[in-house]
Formats: C-alpha cells, sequence, structure tokens
C-alpha cells in the first residue's frame, strides 16, 4: 500500500473538531514516518530487504529485516516519539494523540497488503495477509481510501487564493504518479540482495515530495466554516 496510507492524514486535516485536526504536511510524515524510517535505516545498513522477482503479485520487495521500524512495538515506539514532538508543539495532548495514531496507522494498513513479514518485537511469528498477492481487491482499495479522502478534504476546505483551487488536483495528480510507478514498475529477472540504495533514496524522495505537495495544497486551503 502506497497513497492508500495517506487516508487517516486526510481525515485529520479535514476533522470538524479543531483540536483534533492536523495540518496536511505533518498528517503525510506521520502517515508515512514508518517508511521513512525504514528506508532511512536501509541506507545505513542497519536495516534490510531484497528484490526477489515474483515475491508478490504486486513487487518485488522481500523485506526480511525490518524490526527497528515494521515490529508493532517499533512502530509504537515511533508513534510515541511524533506525539512527543507535537505534544510539544502544540501543547495539548489530544492532536498528539491523533499524530500517534496517524504513525501506529501505518502498521495495521501494512497488515492488510504485506506478505507475512511484520512482526510484534521483531521475532518470530510473522503476520501479513497478503493482498499485494491479489490485485484485484488490493488495488480497489487502495484507491477508494485515497480519493474518497482527498475528496472529502477537498469539500471540507476552500482555496484562500487562485493557487488553493489547483492544490488539491495537483496532490491528486502527483499522489496518482507515485502511485503508477509502484503498481507498474517491472519487476526484476533476478533475485538482488541487498536492494540497491537507489531503491531507498527514490522511497524517500517520492514520500518527502508527497509530503511537501501536501503542505503547499494545506497553504492555500482552509477549513469551510
Amino acid at each position: 500500500m502506497f497513497i492508500g496510507h495517506y487516508a487517516p492524514a486526510l481525515l485529520a486535516a479535514a476533522a470538524y473538531n479543531p483540536r483534533y485536526r492536523l495540518s496536511l504536511g505533518i498528517g503525510f510524515v506521520a502517515t508515512q514516518l514508518v517508511d521513512l524510517a525504514f528506508f532511512s535505516l536501509q541506507l545505513l545498513g542497519v536495516e534490510h530487504f531484497r528484490l526477489v522477482p515474483h515475491i508478490t503479485a504486486m513487487n518485488a520487495m522481500d523485506l526480511y529485516d525490518m524490526p527497528w521500524t515494521h515490529s508493532l512495538i517499533g512502530s509504537i515506539g515511533w508513534a510515541a516519539l511524533f506525539a512527543a514532538v507535537i505534544w510539544v508543539w502544540r501543547r495539548d495532548p489530544l492532536p498528539a494523540l491523533v499524530a500517534a495514531m496517524l504513525v501506529l496507522s501505518h502498521w495495521l494498513f501494512d497488515l492488510l497488503v504485506h506478505r507475512p513479514d511484520l512482526t510484534m518485537w521483531g521475532q518470530p511469528p510473522r503476520f501479513g495477509l497478503g493482498l499485494w498477492d491479489h490485485p484485484v481487491i488490493e488495488i480497489p482499495l487502495e484507491l477508494a481510501l485515497a480519493v474518497g479522502t482527498l475528496a472529502f478534504y477537498w469539500s471540507r476546505t476552500v482555496p484562500t487564493d487562485r493557487a488553493g483551487r489547483f492544490a488539491p488536483p495537483v496532490l491528486a495528480l502527483v499522489m496518482a504518479a507515485f502511485q503508477a510507478i509502484n503498481w507498474f514498475e517491472p519487476q526484476p529477472d533476478r533475485i538482488i540482495d541487498p536492494a540497491p540504495a537507489a531503491a531507498g533514496w527514490l522511497a524517500l524522495f517520492a514520500y518527502l515530495l508527497l509530503a511537501g505537495v501536501a503542505w503547499w495544497t494545506a497553504r492555500h486551503r482552509r477549513i469551510r466554516l
């Protein structure tokens, strides 16, 4: 799952109660914080994955070593850290709690799509419902999550200037472009172990660019009164 991860961020950015509301850019970082940490640790040689052709129907990632980010305990730790940052900034426990929930949503969505490679604390047993092997289920599910929540955010906000009228479509196009790459990139014809650093850099670039576009979108729109 890629753009589906952003669904909770779009909901939080358009929350009816302002105390629960988080800016869209922060929400985009929160929902992908686990992967931002994973690919950063991959580049540092702390966590690892390899590319195995057709290990799932939708991608070749064999995510065999990610105890610090994709264990449930690890994800809770990242959520607590991010919540602490938000609490220091907002001085309100409610947005901090929302931030923690956004971070933890990543692990729960991954549980739906990953093959069994998620753990509780970095050791077996491993969990994953494997929807990446069922594109006819995963693709409509991801589109429904992303499109539905983006439409909700769009309907709950109004532009503050001319750029604001085009911001949601621009965000949608950027999300769609990266999702298309994620879905339709050809799988390798051989095992690549370890995965190349370029894969980590590309992932970080995608996450940070999307967060930047989300931040730009929020700057040009406000909640409808």
